[in-house]
């Protein structure tokens, strides 16, 4: 054991938090207000929600209980990702043809509408065009291939193709994978970078923004008014958006039955002193695991690896098991220093769809992407902003979508969590 692996400089603390340049703080509310839309949760959903709701004249507060982008919104691996969660096959399957093509449209149209936001509101989040997709094991190398074949032919996706072991070798920088997936349709970026500009850009178009203002309490008034509680003052709204993805069972615990909240954790590396040897291309990485391994190189050239999951507060030796990872990937790096480790929360559902419902007249919640979010968020907190201002339906299709609870209710629903996803992990051993 090396002295760098037992002395990581910043355990909990992220590195994005350390490379992103001026992090803008936001007051806290101070007093009650009202307004049009009340947005609780200050991340990927939130910001975009409120940044277009304001862009179409719409009165909008954000209230985030801590820092905006202290969720996962600002913490995690900051990959873009190709359709929904769930491959076109699958969702064939599980929703019919018509609906799959839609959902994948969708997506697309989602890649497509970050970029023109961060053009438009001048947004640099170190994007970086390409990602992989590696198979782990044998057994899974033909539907690999199929999978491409079935975006090009069903899809009209040309941007994916097939690796065989060679290639994906010489892409990767190690012999480990069977096979693989190369997407040059997508990308990965600097999420707390994209954090803070979409901040910005909704603070610029007149959205209200607080930090460190919790929403204790949700109740309704007598004049049909939601009257959001916080520790300084209540704000009086007729709509509220909760986009508090994996922290919202508190206020509203009928759809915290719908959406899981599970830890992931991610370490980052010093510089490497030979980049090209890991990642040449510069694309992420993710692999077929349940329990997913994804990585990516930093504009900085930084190993960024995310490779391990919790179903409990506990969180261990993060570093330290990632490395071993790491190593099993790429044995020379067995002396990289790390100098951030840290987690945070993702929200998971059950079929790894998103959870969009109107579970009142006028309260919405939208949670649930099953770490597929980075562009997806972005979207649906876009198409919500859209229907409030009269101007679509599109999220109907999200919102149409069974997304089942989670069994055992309160009491039993995490242990049973705990032990399925134990489950399943086992099987990426086998």
């Amino acid at each position: 054991m090396s002295e760098a692996y037992q002395s990581p400089i910043s355990p909990g603390r992220s590195w994005y938090e350390d490379s992103c340049g001026e992090r803008p703080r936001y007051p806290a509310l101070d007093g009650s207000t009202r307004a049009d839309v009340l947005v609780v949760g200050g991340g990927f959903t939130g910001l975009s929600a409120a940044l277009h709701l304001a862009r179409a004249g719409i009165d909008v507060v954000l209230c985030e209980a801590r820092r905006i982008g202290d969720g996962a919104s600002g913490r995690n691996g900051g990959q873009f990702g190709t359709g929904q969660r769930r491959w076109p096959e699958e969702m064939e399957e599980m929703y019919g043809a018509e609906r799959a093509r839609r959902l994948f449209a969708m997506a697309e149209d989602a890649k497509a509408g970050l970029h023109e936001t961060m053009a438009r509101e001048g947004i640099d989040a170190d994007f970086r065009p390409g990602q992989v997709s590696l198979v782990h094991r044998a057994r899974y190398v033909d539907e690999f291939r199929r999978h491409a074949d079935h975006l090009a032919e069903r899809y009209d996706y040309p941007h994916l193709s097939f690796m065989d072991r060679e290639e994906t070798a010489e892409r990767l920088g190690s012999p480990v994978y069977h096979a693989g997936l190369r997407d040059t349709g997508t990308g990965h970026l600097h999420p707390m970078k994209l954090v803070v500009g979409l901040g910005r850009a909704a603070r610029r178009a007149g959205a209200r923004l607080h930090e460190e203002t919790r929403i204790e309490a949700l109740p309704r008034s007598e004049g049909g008014l939601w009257q959001a509680r916080t520790p300084r003052g209540t704000i009086s709204a007729a709509r509220v958006l909760l986009a508090t993805n994996a922290h919202g069972g508190r206020l509203e615990p009928r759809s915290a039955a719908h959406v899981m909240p599970i830890r992931s954790f991610i370490a980052a590396t010093e510089p490497l002193a030979e980049p090209d040897r890991v990642l040449p291309g510069n694309e992420a990485a993710d692999d077929s695991r349940f329990v997913v391994r994804y990585f990516r190189k930093s504009a900085d050239g930084r190993l960024l690896f995310g490779g391990r999951e919790a179903y409990s507060s506990a969180s261990g030796d993060i570093a330290g098991q990632i490395r071993r990872q790491v190593v099993s990937i790429w044995p020379h790096l067995s002396d990289v220093r790390f100098t951030h480790a840290w987690g945070g929360s993702v929200a998971v559902t059950r079929p790894r769809m998103p959870y969009v419902a109107e579970v009142e007249p006028g309260l919405d919640v939208i949670a649930g992407f099953s770490g597929h979010g980075v562009m997806l968020t972005h979207w649906t907190g876009r198409l919500y902003a859209e229907r409030i201002a009269g101007g679509g339906e599109t999220l109907r299709d999200l919102a149409d979508l069974d997304i089942p609870a989670f069994p055992g209710g309160t009491l039993l629903r995490a242990p049973l969590l705990f032990l399925a996803m134990t489950w399943y992990a086992l099987r990426d051993r086998v």
